[in-house]
């Protein structure tokens, strides 16, 4: 089991890093395949930070959170984050910080919230999960289990959630039932009232549109840089989008 679970991470690691187009040049292309979330649910927690001019994330994840090389941190999608929304943001110091080790089911990372909850006191958490449930076949109802407890986790420490479900690759798509896990969050973010960032639909329709090329293997970290940088920039706008949705409306109480 370990070796195949293995393999199907390589797979989806290098699958995720191909690319036909180059959208650092042409940022538009970042946006041909943004997918709005089903309901944009408040984030009050992370308006409230924003507010007071100090917006502290934190990203919990798996392997497709990080990117290999020298570079790796300063590319990959959390740190595009921290960039777009530190220019979208004016005024308001921004810090995003990872929880982030390869193969964590939900489960495991839940228990690694605890402590890094307590110690970083993040106004937001971002969940990105799904990939490795899927590749080790843990039941989709433990699965939503430890979507449930890692939100009441997460909300017990003063902290919103937004869930990143698993990327789409259709070199693995046969492999691994990751449609599955990501309407088990789907579900999960309806019911707990939790925006989703549904990167596996995204990544489906660049896969459709040709925006991107996921059928190939490449090891060429400038295209995986290019995916994770639209990530960043739109994961950025609905962490936005959501504050704001959070905020009363202007000349409220007066």
């Amino acid at each position: 089991m370990i070796g195949r679970v293995a393999f199907l991470l390589a797979l989806v690691v290098l699958a995720g890093s191909a690319n036909a187009e180059n959208p650092a040049e042409h940022p538009a292309d970042c946006r041909t395949a943004e997918v709005q979330p089903e309901r944009n649910f408040a984030l009050p927690q992370t308006a409230r930070a924003i507010k007071a001019k100090k917006l502290n994330v934190m990203v919990v994840g798996a392997g497709s959170s990080l990117l290999p090389g020298p570079n790796g941190n300063k590319s990959a999608y959390p740190a595009r984050l921290q960039e777009a929304l530190q220019a979208k943001l004016t005024g308001v110091e921004v810090k995003v910080g990872t929880n982030v080790t390869a193969r964590r089911s939900a489960a495991e990372m839940v228990k690694a919230m605890v402590p890094e909850l307590a110690i970083n006191k993040p106004a937001l958490v971002i969940w990105q999960t799904g990939t490795v449930d899927a590749m080790q076949g843990i039941e989709p109802d433990q699965f939503s289990q430890a979507l449930d407890k890692g939100i009441h986790v997460a909300r017990s420490a003063g902290a919103d959630v937004v869930f990143i479900n698993p990327q789409y690759s259709p070199r693995t798509e046969s492999m691994i039932a990751l449609g599955t896990y990501a309407e088990n969050m789907r579900w999960v973010a309806m019911q707990q009232e939790v925006p989703l960032f549904d990167r596996f639909s995204i990544m489906k329709v660049w896969a459709d549109l040709g925006t991107f090329d996921l059928n190939s293997a490449t090891k060429k970290l400038d295209m995986a840089e290019r995916v994770h940088d639209c990530i960043g920039r739109l994961l950025a706008d609905l962490v936005i989008e959501s504050a704001k949705s959070s905020a009363p409306p202007a000349g409220a109480g007066r």
